[in-house]
């Protein structure tokens, strides 16, 4: 079994923030994504210091689908270095976490042969 994670990202406008939500949750990638706007985030970049306005995104899922996240960031973020830290859950409400769990798996696919 993967391990339960909390990953967080950036990105610059809402519009970034729902369609990377709704791709990862489509795609079972994450069980839910927080978007938390109002983030100033102030950082260096190209030789010079910078401060943005970004949304937050507060992503659930598991461990063995952090990959498969970044290549949506990737895709999506619009940002050439799209930010990414996972962080794993060491404990928590079992009942949550055994939905977590869940809803961040890729269902099985069954091919039959004839």
């Amino acid at each position: 079994m993967s391990q339960p994670v909390v990953l967080l990202s950036t990105c610059g406008d809402e519009a970034k923030a729902q369609a990377i939500a709704m791709q990862l949750i489509e795609q079972r990638l994450a069980a839910c994504v927080n978007m938390i706007p109002g983030v100033k985030s102030t950082y260096r970049w190209d030789g010079a210091i910078r401060t943005d306005n970004e949304m937050l995104l507060v992503i659930k899922s598991q461990r063995d689908q952090v990959q498969s996240i970044k290549q949506v960031l990737v895709e999506l973020s619009g940002y050439e270095l799209p930010e990414l830290i996972a962080m794993e859950i060491i404990d928590g409400s079992q009942h949550y976490l055994d939905w977590l769990t869940v809803e961040s798996r890729q269902p099985n696919v069954e091919t039959s042969s004839e």
